[in-house]
């Protein structure tokens, strides 16, 4: 793995700081621990203690954050520039869960709560630091959305509303940051080894009257799949992947707005792309 001095397409390969959350597991933690392994300073984020712990043990500068309170974001970004002189060269937005359940089935509070997590969150983060990378003529900011924000499915209506408003959101962003030297990417991962399914299990049973449901038989299939840790498949990439175009969205003269990861991911942009809308969704709905 190159060193990010030899890394020939950085700009003046400036790029030495950063903030990824949602680090304890998956793609996080995987783009935390590869990205200190080049030789970033790395600020990573989790909830738990123990998760922090483990980050500390391999080096990397660890804090708390949760995406629903705006003290602890407040507080991230103080410790992070109390630290790097008032500088930041990145941010990784990672860090979100899945709410599953039908769109009939989900409470005012459960959407609102995925859009505190998933959107809110990340935008006031996101906010709070732009202004450090327009002093220092500089940044790149990145956001892990998902495929399911260009190509939704059924029973992912929260989790696919909040990134398709935060492509929408960012992408927007993206325009209005243009000569500033500030540039913002979209990942857009489709099925990656990582615990999104799992650690979005006890929110489908907290917020989702499954028994009461018109929808209960599809649920118990969906339960037996998220207690299985989500769609099981030898093909599944880990999260390598998304942090192979992470790099690239870091380093490259010319980020890409959009990076699409996985076969699967492509093939549903490219259904959309290429298949009449009634005919896509139809085909959608079958695969939920």
């Amino acid at each position: 793995m190159a060193t990010l001095r030899q890394t020939t397409n950085s700009p003046a390969t400036e790029l030495r700081t950063i903030i990824v959350t949602g680090a304890s597991s998956g793609i996080g933690a995987y783009c935390a621990r590869a990205l200190k392994a080049e030789g970033w300073r790395v600020f990573a984020t989790a909830r738990k203690p123990e998760d922090i712990a483990a980050l500390e043990t391999d080096g990397i500068e660890a804090f708390h954050l949760d995406y629903s309170d705006p003290g602890s974001i407040a507080a991230l970004v103080t410790s992070v520039l109390e630290r790097t002189g008032g500088r930041l060269d990145a941010l990784f937005n990672n860090g979100a869960y899945a709410q599953a359940g039908a769109v009939e089935d989900l409470s005012v509070a459960a959407l609102k709560q995925q859009f505190e997590v998933n959107f809110f969150g990340w935008h006031d983060l996101t906010r709070r630091l732009i202004p450090v990378m327009r002093r220092q003529g500089h940044g790149r900011i990145v956001h892990c959305s998902s495929i399911l924000g260009l190509v939704p499915v059924r029973f992912r209506g929260a989790y696919s509303a909040s990134k398709h408003a935060l492509e929408a959101l960012m992408l927007c962003q993206r325009q209005e940051l243009e000569g500033s030297g500030v540039h913002v990417s979209l990942i857009e991962p489709g099925p990656v080894k990582s615990k999104i399914a799992s650690n979005g299990l006890p929110w489908f049973l907290k917020n989702i009257d499954l028994e009461n449901s018109v929808h209960r038989v599809d649920y118990a299939a969906q339960l037996e799949r998220l207690r299985a840790g989500g769609s099981q498949s030898a093909l599944k990439p880990g999260p390598e992947v998304v942090y192979k175009v992470l790099r690239h969205a870091l380093l490259s003269r010319r980020p890409r707005p959009h990076y699409v990861v996985t076969v699967p991911a492509r093939i549903g942009a490219a259904l959309k792309r290429l298949l009449p809308a009634s005919m896509l969704y139809r085909l959608m709905a079958k695969r939920a």
